[in-house]
């Protein structure tokens, strides 16, 4: 049961970010990606420190690792969202949650270097098959005949800004480990990141710069169609993510936090009506495979 929570929760985390990159691109798309991250940073921030007051986890934060809240803030959240939808943006969901994958290596990779964890073969072999049904999923799962994988602008700036926020916020997750093992509660960690993310890009905001500027009219319903897949990936999915982080090895849990990919294709399913690829099929089966494995072993 100790091992099933952490594992559950990074599940859920990604099905909570396919669903709302899913929702994210069309308001992003209206809004821009500075506006877009503006809006969703001040809305989410405001409700995840509303909700660690009432429940008293801000005595839990080590306010001493307030380097790591920087490095967090500055490159795991602010740049590193500011980079996801952008990709999303340009390249549409699945092309960026295929380059958001890349994640799961990169943090295995800085885990190893920067906190000595090593992963066991059994966890090895189950990451691949994760990683390999990841690929599958999202290379066979593309059809460009539909509105949400049509791609603006070139190829290679789509990669670049996908593989940039797959190793910014991946970085951001395990740069705060230490605090999360030492009783930090992940709300709270979550709530430090989201405010000082807030009022890093409301100060940046305030240059009175084109690229800060949205043409698009706020109404109320844009507004909330912005506010909702925030609250989804900043505040549930990624205080899950944070709480995995904390009770499994770093690789791991964002081997398991990289599964959205795969989540994506029944959320655009239901969302388009239209059935993914067999080829998908078989690439997300491959990958509950490699996450059974991970939980088993």
């Amino acid at each position: 049961m100790i091992v099933f929570l952490p594992v559950l929760a990074s599940l859920v985390a990604s099905f909570g970010w396919a669903t709302g990159i899913v929702l994210a691109q069309a308001p992003a798309r209206a809004l821009g990606a500075f506006e877009f991250t503006r809006i969703q940073l001040i809305a989410c921030s405001a409700i995840v420190a509303l909700l660690c007051s009432a429940l008293g986890y801000w005595q839990s934060v080590d306010w001493q690792a307030w380097p790591a809240f920087v490095l967090n803030i500055g490159l795991g959240i602010f740049l590193g969202n500011l980079a996801m939808i952008e990709c999303l943006r340009r390249g549409g969901p699945r092309r960026t949650e295929l380059l958001l994958c890349l994640k799961a290596p990169l943090v295995a990779a800085m885990a190893y270097l920067w906190l000595g964890e090593v992963l066991q073969p059994g966890d090895i072999a189950g990451a691949v098959f994760v990683l390999a049904g990841i690929g599958l999923a999202i290379f066979y799962g593309n059809d460009p005949s539909v509105e949400s994988e049509r791609m603006s602008g070139g190829l290679l700036p789509v990669v670049l800004l996908g593989a940039g926020a797959a190793a910014l916020q991946g970085f951001g997750y395990l740069v705060v480990k230490p605090m999360l093992l030492s009783g930090t509660e992940p709300l709270a960690v979550s709530a430090v990141r989201l405010l000082g993310a807030a009022l890093l890009i409301s100060v940046i905001g305030l240059w009175p710069a084109k690229a800060f500027r949205s043409d698009a009219d706020l109404t109320t319903m844009l507004l909330a169609r912005t506010i909702l897949p925030g609250f989804i990936g900043y505040v549930v999915a990624s205080s899950l993510l944070l709480y995995a982080f904390a009770n499994l090895p770093a690789g791991l849990a964002a081997v398991l936090g990289s599964l959205s990919p795969v989540f994506v294709l029944p959320v655009l399913w239901l969302k388009e009506r239209r059935p993914p690829r067999p080829q998908a099929l078989f690439g997300a089966a491959l990958a509950v495979v490699g996450a059974s494995i991970i939980m088993i072993f």
